[in-house]
């Protein structure tokens, strides 16, 4: 557990949890998901020293529950937010291929790939307590982060920290959100391969499994998508209602949570909007494929068509001259055949251009 002191001028690690809240500023307690299963009494009566309230065990069950979707609740002494994380998981890297040497395999290890973890933020007036995946880096990159805020300045001489811990959660969500867009990267070269492999004339598809497991790996991350914004927007409701701040910097910095949450909202449904069209070209694929090789059939059963209609009459010819009477013409001239033939020869040429005039033939 990683714990530090921020305020609007400095941001420090402190090397264990504080008995009492300093003067300034507020905490931010980050842990990893058994860390804090491990050091939950000692976060409990922590807070409960720093607010006069800790958490509610239905709350703590939730923060350590490794499959819930995304959600938003509250109390009258703070607020909890689950927020469930778009990210390539490890080892995601080595499956982006080219489509020369990309396979149906690899694109379904890349849908596989995605880590959904959940993230749980419990925001009191002036701690926040994080709860994150093993193996999650938004901790540490926020703890890096904020210290190189706190090392700059910019031309007015601010550190551009967050104000409160509500500030300190809307930037990590908002940073979430965006780090869709290494997936998304990945999302859009592995189902480009499955459309490549789909419309190739010359592929012989049959893996359906993989379109299949793609397709309900797309459904996930909608759900995902859906409960994320809702999340969102159930907390810009509640930030609505909190009362109104005397203070211009109060109310100052309120609109500063209302802008970044109304940020958060639209960054989600842009994602929202990506997984969504990528549904859409993923059934467009298969409808298109679908249509060519009903258009190849199509073609195939024309030919073959045309070459019954060219040779039945050739059929005819002979099977007339086939017929066993010694009375038929040109049966005993010396000319006979090759009138045959050639009547045989013009008709299937005649036929063939006839076809060809109608481009029932050709390309």
């Amino acid at each position: 557990m990683r714990i530090f002191h921020v305020t609007a001028e400095h941001f420090v690690e402190l090397p264990d949890i504080p008995q009492v809240l300093p003067a300034q500023g507020f905490l931010w307690l980050g842990s990893a998901r058994r860390e804090f299963e491990v050091a939950t009494s000692d976060v409990q009566a922590a807070l409960l020293r720093w607010t006069g309230g800790a958490l509610v065990d239905l709350h703590v069950s939730d923060l350590l529950n490794n499959q819930l979707p995304s959600h938003y609740d509250y109390t009258s002494w703070y607020d909890v937010m689950v927020f469930r994380r778009l990210a390539a998981g490890a080892g995601s890297e080595s499956l982006f291929v080219d489509e020369a040497h990309g396979t149906l395999a690899s694109a379904k290890k890349a849908l596989d790939a995605i880590d959904t973890s959940p993230v749980g933020f419990a925001v009191f007036d002036r701690v926040l307590v994080t709860v994150h995946p093993t193996d999650c880096a938004v901790r540490d990159y926020f703890a890096q982060r904020l210290a190189s805020l706190a090392a700059e300045r910019d031309a007015r001489g601010n550190a551009r920290l967050p104000a409160s811990p509500a500030d300190l959660m809307l930037r990590m969500v908002n940073h979430m959100v965006d780090s869709y867009l290494d997936l998304r990267r990945l999302l859009t070269r592995q189902l480009g391969y499955l459309q490549h492999e789909l419309l190739d004339p010359k592929s012989d598809f049959g893996d359906w499994q993989v379109l299949l497991d793609s397709r309900n790996a797309l459904n996930l991350l909608e759900d995902t998508c859906e409960d994320q914004r809702a999340a969102v927007q159930e907390w810009i409701d509640a930030l609505d209602e909190w009362p109104d701040e005397p203070e211009p910097e109060k109310r100052r910095e309120r609109e500063l949570l209302r802008v970044r949450s109304r940020d958060v909202q639209e960054h989600v449904e842009r994602v929202l909007s990506h997984v969504r069209r990528l549904q859409q070209s993923a059934e467009t694929a298969v409808q298109m494929h679908f249509s060519a090789l009903g258009h190849r059939t199509n073609d195939i059963m024309r030919t073959l068509t045309v070459l019954t209609a060219i040779f039945l009459p050739l059929n005819l010819i002979t099977g007339f001259f086939g017929m066993n009477f010694d009375s038929l013409p040109l049966i005993h001239s010396s000319i006979g055949f090759w009138l045959a033939f050639w009547l045989m020869v013009a008709v299937g040429a005649g036929l063939v251009a006839f076809f060809w005039r109608k481009r029932y033939l050709g390309r």
